[in-house]
């Protein structure tokens, strides 16, 4: 299989596009080998960035008919569908396990469990909350913060994968996505994300952004190995979710360092 050249690049964005989006592009992509999966990381910003692009474009289009507080609401509602909730799954999932299990093993099997438990269903509860109000505060120029929003989120997993173990003995969805990641698929994803950064942020705003981001990805997957045992797509999931509402409730102060 072929493994450079723009067949190879159109093949991996496309693998990273199913994967974190629900809107179908080509579905002949199928059977990817352990590095596409791993390469097609290199991407998760740039998705990111479009996601980003459909969120303001709504929210331009929509400020022209509704209140701010109900177009709030409907952008969240809008990241969810394209997503198809998959970070939000993975939130409730590992506070789930992180509530209910005292071993490793244990907190593996309950995130396992396709119910959601108390625990988790507060969990996604107030974190929705927080992306409401972060949203709700976030000041005129709310186009950059809605633009880079789930670039960042998907750059932050990113980071949270790189020579990370997968905590999961028999294997699982992010298995190959984790343990075939390379510095310098980092690297790119990385440069992609700054590159958006500086243009719209400036050279402050976009080193904080990367640094705290960097920081709070690393935190998460030092937290995941420590309780799981290693990290897992549920965990990468929840990485995402937070680093996304921590943007939303710095924004104002982001803009600030223009």
């Amino acid at each position: 299989m072929t493994t450079g050249g723009p067949l190879s690049v159109i093949r991996t964005f496309l693998l990273a596009w199913h994967f974190l989006t629900a809107i179908p592009l080509n579905r002949r992509h199928h059977d990817p080998e352990p590095g596409e999966l791993a390469r097609s990381m290199i991407w998760y910003p740039l998705i990111g960035l479009i996601l980003g692009g459909l969120l303001a474009a709504s929210d331009v289009v929509l400020s022209l008919i509704l209140p701010l507080h109900v177009v709030n609401v409907v952008l969240i509602v809008i990241l969810v569908a394209l997503t198809r909730g998959l970070h939000q799954d993975g939130l409730a999932d590992t506070l789930d396990g992180l509530a209910g299990g005292r071993t490793p093993a244990k907190r593996l099997a309950i995130m396992r469990d396709p119910r959601i438990g108390a625990i988790g269903a507060t969990g996604l509860f107030l974190a929705l909350g927080l992306r409401y109000a972060g949203l709700q505060a976030l000041p005129s120029e709310r186009l950059t913060m809605l633009l880079c929003m789930p670039a960042v989120g998907r750059w932050a997993m990113v980071i949270g994968s790189f020579s990370a173990p997968y905590a999961r003995a028999e294997g699982g969805l992010a298995q190959e996505f984790i343990r075939h990641l390379s510095f310098s698929s980092v690297l790119v994803a990385t440069i992609l994300l700054a590159g958006a950064l500086l243009g719209l942020l400036g050279p402050l705003g976009a080193a904080v952004v990367l640094c705290s981001g960097g920081v709070a990805a690393r935190t998460m997957t030092a937290v995941s190995v420590r309780w799981f045992g290693g990290i897992t797509g549920d965990t990468l999931g929840a990485t995402n979710e937070i680093v996304e509402i921590v943007w939303l409730l710095a924004g104002p102060a982001l803009l600030g360092l223009r």
